[in-house]
């Protein structure tokens, strides 16, 4: 295998270390974005409930309908996208890195039968 093989290899192991603070803050973003998500819930009830919304089935309606919350789902719709771009570049990097000693198993092999 060329050196630029290996230096490609090395790039990948920089990238997965290089990234992995990325990756796991879009992933901390996510979570915290699902879980707040019902906590905002929440709270949009109980003031749905305070303007006259007594049916807790009113109050679901007037929270999923108002606009802070759809905001929220957009920040969770992006904090998504975040996370799953870097994981599966993780998983390219990863990918390259095992295609790689594959290679060099075959090279080790062929030239032991030479």
């Amino acid at each position: 295998m060329s050196d630029d093989a290996e230096i490609n290899v090395f790039k990948c192991l920089d990238f997965i270390r290089d990234n992995a603070p990325q990756y796991a803050q879009a992933k901390a973003n996510r979570v915290y974005l699902e879980e707040f998500r019902k906590s905002k819930k929440s709270l949009l009830m109980k003031q749905a409930e305070a303007n006259g919304h007594n049916a807790v089935s009113a109050q679901e309606r007037e929270a999923y309908a108002d606009v802070g919350y759809m905001q929220h789902l957009e920040g969770l719709k992006d904090a998504v996208a975040t996370e799953e771009e870097l994981r599966w570049m993780m998983i390219a990097a990863q990918a390259k890195i095992e295609v790689w000693r594959t290679l060099e198993s075959s090279r080790r092999i062929e030239a032991k039968t030479v």
